[in-house]
């Protein structure tokens, strides 16, 4: 089920969306020439962010070296 990314409700802060109705990972921003975004709500968001940050993390320890 898509819904509209553009609804205020459904994005916390202004800048995390969450929507629980919305099953997409990948969702576009309010302004979609800016790309797409992470659904919070999605129960994988969160292992693709620490995965994105293990990648950081790892890459600039072997840099550094």
């Amino acid at each position: 089920m898509k819904t509209n990314p553009n609804d205020p409700s459904n994005w916390k802060y202004g800048i995390f969306y969450y929507n629980k109705n919305d099953k997409r990972l990948w969702v576009p921003k309010r302004i979609p020439e800016m790309g797409i975004t992470v659904n919070f709500a999605n129960r994988y968001s969160h292992l693709v962010i620490g995965g994105i940050l293990l990648v950081v993390v790892i890459l600039s320890i072997f840099r550094n070296k």
